[in-house]
């Protein structure tokens, strides 16, 4: 999947830099790390990162949540009642329809 998996152990400050220059990544942009686990007390925490061979790899393969987190997407923005009525409209139609007018819906 053009990409190397990584378990951490340490400060989460300035941890995608580290791991740059750890592994030679050329762009930091390419690195994803989630997962993190504090230890109680502080001081320590477990981290899980991914390493993409390139940004290209990434984005196809990573979730969206995960791109809008790291900067790599953006979020649309809709409004919570547009989405009640396109999902009210849809249920009482059926077959074809229920496409066409959930297209509509985005279309506004």
């Amino acid at each position: 999947m053009a990409r190397a998996q990584v378990l951490l152990g340490c400060a989460m400050a300035e941890l995608k830099d580290k791991l740059a220059s750890i592994y030679d990544v050329k762009d930091p942009n390419s690195i994803f790390v989630f997962k993190f686990r504090t230890h109680f007390g502080g001081g320590k925490s477990i981290e899980f990162g991914l390493i993409y061979d390139s940004v290209d790899n990434a984005k196809k393969f990573e979730p969206k949540y995960s791109l809008i987190r790291n900067g790599l997407a953006t979020k649309i923005e809709k409004s919570r009642k547009q989405m009640k009525e396109r999902k009210n409209i849809a249920k009482k139609i059926s077959g074809v329809k229920k496409t066409k007018a959930a297209e509509a819906g985005k279309k506004k």
